[in-house]
């Protein structure tokens, strides 16, 4: 078994409303109990044992679960939308506006399942990795991580404190959809998780329709170091992100399904002086500031991708919380997102000729 991709393009290369969506979540959900943690009444009992199969072996979720965990980005949001408050989940630093280790959509979720303030679940410290110690402590009954960079070591580690649903296919590959049903399978949930995912997609249609020239663009995602602007890092179709873009009507550029070829990894590397194989891209996406397209501009080199040089080029605001509620896209930040992005997306689309 391959060892998955690092975290680290999860914030751009790092080194590099949702209202309607919530009230529906929260209907369907019980109120927390004492420790945080609680399972919706709706839940299928008749589910259960379920058998998820991974890329590291199977996961047997004997019964429903009352004490969930997750780890990595975003899967916290699945049981949150499904009106379950997990025991503890992964605290977030990319994206976090005010440092409380809760992105808003998530918070907003939390507050109307009134766990917030005392009540907000434990937040593991992945700062160095996964926190083992931590998820254990919490007694979790199943940990889902379906969008994640676990590695096979990670992951019976993690089966040794309780059934851990892991990535199906691809590291970091997993699409806010179908983290959504797998993380909702494991939870006796997948009905209810289809119907979420279901509903985020007709506001997506609905949103489109008022901005018309996004769809059918052709898209490359990328990340551009400013301090370096000799490698142009480029996000293959199997990332999240690259995967949302699609979902909002867009379409990866043939030259980056060229480029990315049969790699299983969520990016890869264009020399700059490579940069007019970009040539069919009509809009550039990449991570950055106001000054990102001037700076793309004014390179000689990354100037002869056509997107750049009339400027049909999507910055996505480096360290916002929109940059990580669509760098790992849930079925929670995508609606809280959606307006905001395909602002973006429109006005870099109204300059393609």
């Amino acid at each position: 078994m391959r060892t998955a991709p690092s975290r680290r393009a999860l914030r751009p290369l790092v080194a590099a409303t949702a209202a309607a969506l919530l009230l529906a979540a929260c209907s369907t959900g019980g109120a927390a109990d004492g420790d945080g943690a609680t399972a919706s009444p709706s839940a299928d009992g008749a589910a259960f044992p379920v058998t998820l199969t991974n890329a590291f072996g199977e996961t047997t979720v004997e019964s429903e679960p009352t004490a969930v965990a997750t780890v990595n980005w975003g899967n916290h949001d699945v049981p949150i939308a499904l009106g379950i408050v997990p025991v503890g989940f992964a605290g977030s630093t990319y994206g976090d506006d005010d440092a409380d280790g809760v992105l808003p959509w998530t918070f907003e979720a939390l507050e109307k399942l009134g766990a917030t303030g005392d009540d907000l679940p434990v937040l593991f410290d992945e700062t160095d990795g996964i926190a083992f110690e931590s998820v254990a402590n919490t007694e979790p009954d199943v940990v889902l991580a379906a969008y994640s960079g676990l590695t096979q070591e990670d992951w019976t580690t993690l089966q040794q404190i309780a059934p851990t649903v892991s990535w199906p296919e691809f590291a970091w590959g997993t699409n806010w959809k179908d983290m959504a049903l797998v993380n909702g399978r494991a939870l006796g949930r997948e009905a209810e998780a289809q119907e979420i995912v279901d509903d985020v997609l007709a506001q997506i249609e609905d949103a489109l329709a008022e901005r018309p020239d996004v769809e059918g663009t052709t898209i490359a995602y990328t990340w551009i170091d400013p301090a370096d602007l000799s490698t142009i890092g480029v996000y293959t179709p199997l990332d999240a992100r690259v995967q949302l873009l699609e979902d909002l009507g867009m379409k990866v550029a043939p030259s980056v399904v060229e480029l990315a070829g049969d790699t299983e990894e969520f990016f890869v590397n264009l020399a700059s002086e490579q940069a007019d194989a970009l040539s069919d891209v009509d809009v550039l996406v990449t991570y950055g500031d106001d000054s990102t397209l001037a700076t793309l501009q004014a390179d000689p080199l990354l100037n002869k991708i056509p997107a750049v040089a009339r400027g049909s080029v999507v910055v996505v605001p480096d360290g916002a919380p929109l940059s990580s509620a669509t760098s790992g896209p849930t079925v929670l930040s995508v609606p809280w997102a959606l307006d905001a992005y395909l602002d973006l997306f429109q006005a870099a689309a109204a300059k393609v000729g």
